[in-house]
C-alpha cells in the first residue's frame, strides 16, 4: 500500500512537507532522507508516515534514505513543541538537533604499522620504536613520541620495509563510567538531598527538583551521586548535565571523570567538527551516557535520557537571544516531561521563577544551607564610594586598596570583579564630544587595549583605534571612558608591582583548554591577583581565595531591565561566594555609590530570603514573571517608513483577547544595528494565558513585507 511521508526539512520553513514514500524503501519516522526541494536535492527527516490512498495529490518522491541514526521520536517531538512554544518554525530547532551531522564522518588516519621485516641496521633508537609498535597501529608523531626519538628514526624504517604505511578508521570508542568506584563522602543534608532525588529517580516519570545550596554547599557532589543512581539502576539511562559557560565545562568534566574513572561526553561551541560529530552519533546510539554540554545539548538525540541536571540554573546565558530564540531552563523541564525523566535545576541564587514553582509545590524543594567542610560564608562590606573615593583616574578605593595589600602579605589570593570586557566601555573626543559608535549601528566601541583595537560586542566590528577623532579630525583628542577589566588589571599592576596578576576574560581566555589552564593555575597558587568578569564568578573553586573586590557593584542594577535586582542579587552572591571557600575565613568588598539600595543591603546581611520576598511582591503586584508571562516582539528593516507603516498595521491587528495587555510600538533603545532599525512591542499576559498562541494569531494578522524582519522572544531577557 502506498504511503505518505511528512518530511521536516532543516530550513525556515513552516511545516512538513509530503512525499510520496517509493515502493521498497520502507520509511520509518525518525529516518534520514534525501528529498526533492524545487531545483535542489535537500536533506530532512521522517515525522509522520500515512496512507497515501485516496489522495488527488502527485507527489514527488522521496528519493533515498540516509545511512545515519535514527532520530528518535521524543526527538521530534520536542522539536515540534519548542518551535510551537518559542512561536517560530519548526525547522529552526530541527536544524540545531542535527548539527553534529553537518560535517561529513571522520575520514581514516595515517598510521604506521610492523611488517615483521628486520632492518639490515639496528640501533637503540630503531629498538625502541620497533617495540612501541608492537601495540598496533600508531601515527608516524605518536610512535616517534612513545619512542622517544625523532620522527627520522621512524621514517627510515618505513623506507627500509620495517614498518609500512596504513590507514586505519577513526577512532570513535567512547569510555563507559564505572560504576563499581566508591561514591563520594556526602554530610548530612548533601546525603539527604541525595536521596530523595534518588528515590525520585526510582519512582520513574516525569519528576523536577530545585536544588538551592549556599556557594560552596556542594551541589556538584550531589547531583554526581544522582547521576550514578540513573546509571546503576538502567544500563542503557543516559544524562545529561547543562552549564552556562564553556569556561566551566572542564572543571565539570574533571569533576565527573574522577567520580566515574572516565570522561563525559562534551558538547560546546569549542568541540572541532570531527568530534561533534562523534559526539553525535554516539548519544544516538546510546554510546554516551553521560554528555556536559552547553544550552544546545538539549537537542541531542538521546534515546533513553533518564537524567537533565541544569546547573547555575538561574545564569541568563541559558537564554538563547538569536536565531532560534529560546530559554534553556525551560526546555530542559520540557523535554524531561516528554522523556520522562528527572530534571534537576541547581544553583546558589535560584530564578525566581524556579523558587516560585517550588513554593507552589510543582518542583521538590531540595536546600543545601551550609558550605561544605569546615568553610563559612564570607563577611560581606559595602564600601560607599561618596564617603571613600578612589584617587583621580584610578577604580580602586583605598579600603580595597588596603584589604587586597593585607591579603597579600599573607600569602592569600584576591579577586577583583568587573563584569565589563575590554579596557574602557566608552571612548570620545575631548574636541566635538563624539562618542566612537559602530557603523549603521547605535552600540559604543570598545577599547581594547591589548589589542589596540576599538570592538563593537554587539555585531563584532573591530578597527583599529584612531590617532584622531573620525569626526572632527582633532588629533589626539580620544579619550577612554570608565573601567573594563584590562583598566582595572593595570591599576592593579600599578598599585602592587611585585604580585602575580592575570585576567581571565572572553578576551584572554578563548576556548575551554585556556580557561582550564587558567583556573588550574589560580588553583596552584601561581596567580595573587585575578582580574575577572562573570566567567570566573561562577562554579570555580580557588582554595586559597580570600578576598573578593567588587569594582562597579551598581553596574547591573542601571537600566530599566525588570530582572536588574534579581540579576544584581545573582551575579554578586556569585562572585562574592568565590571567597573562603576552604579553611582560612574570606571577605568581600563591593563598591557601591548606593549602599543604601536593597539589592546592596540583602547581599551585605546574607539575607536571600529577604530579598526574594520583597522581589516577588513587587513583581506580583506589577503581574511580572513569575505571575504573569512576557513576550517581545521586534520588527527591523532598513527603510524607517516601511518599518514604521508595517508596525502601526500589527498593532491595529492586535487580537482583542482578555489578559493580556499590549504596548508599543516604540523605539528600541538600540534603535540602529547592522544597518536595520529596530522596533518593539511588550505584551504582559496572566499566567493562564495561551501567550505562545496569542503570539502566532497575532503575527498571521499583518502581512510583513520582504524587507522587514520579525522576531518574537517568549519571556525576554534582553530589552535592548
Amino acid at each position: 500500500m502506498p504511503r505518505i511521508a511528512s518530511v521536516l526539512l532543516p530550513m525556515p520553513l513552516p511545516e512538513a512537507f509530503d512525499y510520496a514514500e517509493p515502493e521498497g524503501l520502507e520509511l520509518a519516522v525518525g529516518d534520514h532522507v534525501s528529498v526533492p526541494l524545487g531545483p535542489r536535492t535537500v536533506r530532512g527527516v521522517v515525522t509522520a508516515l500515512r496512507d497515501g490512498v485516496g489522495g488527488n495529490r502527485r507527489l514527488k518522491p522521496v528519493l533515498a534514505r540516509v545511512d545515519d541514526p535514527r532520530l528518535p521520536a521524543n526527538v521530534i517531538t520536542f522539536v515540534e513543541w519548542a518551535a510551537r512554544y518559542s512561536v517560530d518554525v519548526p525547522g529552526w530547532p530541527l536544524a540545531m538537533a542535527l548539527r553534529g551531522l553537518r560535517h561529513p564522518p571522520a575520514k581514516p588516519e595515517k598510521a604506521v604499522v610492523l611488517t615483521g621485516v628486520q632492518p639490515a641496521r639496528m640501533t637503540p633508537a630503531r629498538l625502541k620504536v620497533l617495540a612501541a609498535a608492537q601495540a598496533g597501529p600508531l601515527s608516524a608523531a605518536e610512535l616517534a613520541r612513545q619512542a622517544g626519538v625523532s620522527a627520522g628514526v621512524v621514517k627510515g624504517l618505513v623506507d627500509e620495509g620495517a614498518l609500512e604505511p596504513v590507514l586505519v578508521a577513526a577512532d570513535d570508542s567512547v569510555a563507559q563510567p564505572d560504576l563499581s568506584l566508591p561514591p563520594q563522602t556526602l554530610n548530612p543534608s548533601q546525603k539527604a538531598a541525595a536521596d530523595e532525588m534518588s528515590d525520585m529517580l526510582a519512582a520513574g516519570g516525569f519528576q523536577a527538583a530545585l536544588l538551592d545550596g549556599v556557594t560552596g554547599s556542594g551541589k556538584t557532589e550531589v547531583y554526581l551521586e544522582v547521576a550514578a543512581a540513573a546509571l546503576e539502576a538502567d544500563p542503557a539511562a543516559q544524562v545529561l548535565v547543562l552549564l552556562p559557560e564553556i569556561a566551566l565545562t572542564q572543571a565539570v568534566m574533571g569533576r565527573f571523570e574522577q567520580r566515574f574513572g572516565a570522561a563525559p561526553i562534551e558538547w560546546h561551541s569549542g568541540v572541532s567538527p570531527p568530534r561533534r560529530r562523534r559526539a553525535w552519533e554516539a548519544v544516538a546510539d546510546g554510546r554516551a551516557r553521560i554528555v556536559v554540554g552547553a544550552r544546545s545539548a538539549l537537542f541531542l538525540p538521546f534515546s533513553n535520557l533518564k537524567l537533565i541536571v541544569v546547573d547555575e540554573e538561574h545564569d541568563g546565558s541559558f537564554k538563547q537571544e538569536e536565531g532560534f530564540i529560546y530559554q534553556a531552563r525551560d526546555l530542559a523541564v520540557a523535554r524531561a516531561k516528554i522523556e520522562g525523566a528527572l530534571v534537576v535545576l541547581a544553583s546558589a541564587t535560584p530564578s525566581l521563577e524556579s523558587l516560585w514553582n517550588a513554593h507552589q509545590g510543582r518542583y521538590r524543594w531540595l536546600r543545601l544551607g551550609a558550605r561544605h567542610g569546615t568553610a563559612q560564608l564570607p563577611d560581606v562590606h559595602l564600601i560607599d564610594m561618596r564617603a571613600t573615593p578612589p584617587e583621580p583616574g584610578r577604580w580602586l578605593s583605598p579600603t580595597l586598596v588596603k584589604a587586597v595589600s593585607l591579603t597579600l602579605q599573607k600569602g592569600e589570593q584576591s579577586l577583583l570583579f568587573l563584569n565589563r570586557r575590554g579596557y574602557a566601555p566608552l571612548v570620545l573626543c575631548r574636541a566635538c564630544g563624539e562618542k566612537l559608535k559602530s557603523p549603521d549601528s547605535d552600540s559604543w566601541l570598545v577599547e581594547h587595549r591589548y589589542t589596540g583595537r576599538l570592538v563593537c560586542h554587539l555585531t563584532g566590528f573591530s578597527m583599529k583605534k584612531p590617532e584622531a577623532c573620525p569626526h572632527c579630525g582633532a588629533k589626539d583628542s580620544l579619550v577612554s571612558i570608565g573601567p573594563g577589566v584590562e583598566r582595572v588589571e593595570e591599576e592593579a599592576r600599578y598599585l602592587f608591582p611585585d604580585a602575580r596578576i592575570a585576567v581571565f576574560s572572553s578576551d584572554t581566555v578563548f576556548d575551554p583548554a585556556g580557561a582550564r589552564a587558567l583556573v588550574d593555575s589560580m588553583a596552584a597558587g601561581e596567580i595573587d591577583i585575578l582580574v575577572a568578569t562573570q566567567a570566573a564568578a561562577k562554579g570555580h573553586n580557588f582554595p586559597n581565595l580570600t578576598l573578593v573586590g567588587v569594582i562597579d557593584a551598581d553596574l547591573s542594577l542601571r537600566g530599566g531591565d525588570l530582572r536588574a535586582g534579581e540579576r544584581t542579587f545573582q551575579l554578586l552572591a556569585q562572585a562574592t561566594g568565590r571567597a573562603g571557600r576552604h579553611e582560612k575565613p574570606g571577605r568581600a568588598y563591593l563598591q557601591t555609590y548606593s549602599p543604601e539600595h536593597a539589592v546592596l543591603q540583602a547581599l551585605k546581611a546574607q539575607d536571600r530570603d529577604a530579598f526574594v520576598e520583597a522581589e516577588m511582591a513587587m513583581r506580583e503586584e506589577a503581574g511580572l514573571p513569575p505571575f504573569g508571562r512576557l513576550a517581545a516582539v521586534i520588527a527591523s528593516g532598513p527603510d524607517a517608513e516601511a518599518l514604521e507603516a508595517y508596525v502601526q498595521a500589527l498593532a491595529a491587528a492586535t487580537p482583542n483577547a482578555e489578559g493580556v495587555e499590549v504596548y508599543g510600538p516604540a523605539d528600541a533603545p538600540l534603535g540602529l544595528v547592522r544597518g536595520r532599525r529596530r522596533k518593539r512591542f511588550l505584551v504582559r499576559a496572566g499566567r493562564n494565558v495561551d501567550l505562545p498562541g496569542f503570539m502566532a494569531a497575532w503575527r498571521a494578522r499583518a502581512k510583513v513585507p520582504n524587507s522587514v524582519r520579525v522576531t518574537i522572544d517568549i519571556d525576554p531577557y534582553s530589552f535592548l
